[in-house]
């Protein structure tokens, strides 16, 4: 069956995209120069069919498991890496790097506001169950984004103090309305830290904005960088599992965290996923650059309709998150149905908002992916407040990307 798009969606998509190549153009460079940086990891660790191999029970001597830390830790530019299935996402791997970094008594600074809802469990601002840093005797405070970019001199006040630990840079928005940060941001932030407190450690949620750039936030100064697999770094074949890569001791401490101590990065079987997670590691710099142009073509195709995107489809790019802006609930639930009835999977639900765990308001998601929640895969996704913003991320391919945006701006042409 032929998919349903008028003629006026059509003609609406020919315009955003001829406007758009020259977006394209850079999105391709970068892709490429990732794309070789990551060959090349590939070659310098001598990749071999045995390293696909899985490994069962306690997963010693998991060859495959080290040589692909071995290669994120060349990628990243870093000491140490640890890749695993048994992060059960990007929260839980930052978790991991956060009590592996601090101690009773100490502090965690949020540098550029509020984290990722999901984490304010983790650190004890919200009640969310036992085990939080708070519970632990780790304090914490965050710095306020000042007209809309990170305020140096607030980091500078709240960094200095002695207990602070370590020191938490998200990179990418999450469901705030700031800017992502750039590499040379997190750069700046890293130097205004150091000045001050050169013993805390900088820990960067890289979440969504691996292979956006040529270079990653270890390369700019970070201690360690953290994701999950099923969003860029696994190129959507990664079932599960999420990254740390940095300083030693700290990967080292994190592994800890996640078996136990004395163990470490010993233990931890791959259950036959290797072959997945090299080649979706090798997909990714040109996956990410799909979804970085269905992010684009969705930003224009909107602004098109007459809403707002952020960034603007002519802005710069630091992650692959589209922000649309509708202001009202109906808008914003008719897009993101048109967005479901564009994936290969479950095309026939209709998303509604619900109770998601870890958040502090009721979430609608459209997500009709190959693996559950990959948000490398067209996704979007937005809490039920004002000002009734819209996260659309992912894109396997741009061309079904495309489609799914179409689909969605017929649904909201078919209301007014």
């Amino acid at each position: 069956m032929a998919l349903e798009i008028s003629e006026k969606v059509q003609a609406l998509a020919r315009q955003a995209q001829q406007e758009i190549q020259g977006q394209f153009a850079g999105i391709d460079a970068v892709a490429e120069e990732n794309t070789a940086r990551v060959l090349g990891a590939f070659r310098q660790h001598r990749v071999a069919e045995g390293y696909f191999a899985g490994t069962t029970g306690y997963g010693y001597d998991d060859v495959g498991r080290d040589r692909l830390e071995d290669i994120y830790a060349t990628i990243f530019g870093t000491e140490d890496a640890l890749v695993r299935i048994g992060f059960v996402n990007g929260t839980h791997a930052i978790t991991c790097a956060l009590f592996g970094a601090l101690r009773p008594g100490q502090v965690l600074v949020s540098a550029v506001g509020a984290p990722y809802d999901t984490l304010l469990g983790v650190i004890g601002v919200t009640e969310k169950g036992f085990g939080s840093l708070a519970d632990y005797g780790i304090g914490y405070r965050q710095v306020e984004v000042k007209d809309n970019a990170p305020d140096l001199a607030g980091l500078s006040a709240a960094a200095r103090d002695p207990a602070v630990g370590a020191v938490l840079i998200q990179r990418s928005r999450g469901y705030a309305t700031r800017a992502s940060l750039s590499v040379e941001e997190i750069t700046g932030l890293c130097r205004c830290i150091r000045a001050v407190n050169p013993g805390a450690a900088i820990i960067v949620d890289n979440c969504y904005g691996e292979f956006v750039e040529v270079c990653e936030p270890t390369q700019a100064g970070a201690d360690l960088v953290v994701g999950s697999l099923i969003k860029n770094p696994g190129g959507g074949l990664a079932p599960t599992g999420g990254y740390i890569a940095g300083r030693r001791d700290l990967v080292q401490n994190a592994a800890m965290r996640l078996t136990c101590p004395g163990i470490g990065k010993e233990c931890g079987a791959s259950l036959g996923q290797n072959r997945a997670l090299y080649q979706g590691l090798f997909l990714a710099p040109h996956t990410v650059a799909q979804a970085l142009k269905t992010a684009v073509f969705s930003a224009r195709m909107l602004e098109l309709l007459g809403y707002r995107a952020d960034p603007p489809s002519t802005g710069t790019r630091h992650d692959i998150i589209q922000m649309i802006h509708f202001g009202a609930p109906e808008p914003l639930k008719r897009f993101c149905g048109g967005i479901q009835s564009g994936a290969p999977v479950d095309a026939y639900v209709t998303p509604e908002p619900w109770d998601m765990p870890g958040y502090d308001c009721q979430v609608i998601m459209a997500a009709g992916a190959f693996i559950q929640g990959a948000s490398i895969e067209l996704s979007c996704d937005a809490p039920m407040r004002a000002p009734y913003t819209a996260y659309l991320q992912g894109g396997l391919t741009y061309e079904s990307g495309k489609l799914g945006v179409m689909l969605a701006a017929e649904r909201l042409l078919a209301e007014e």
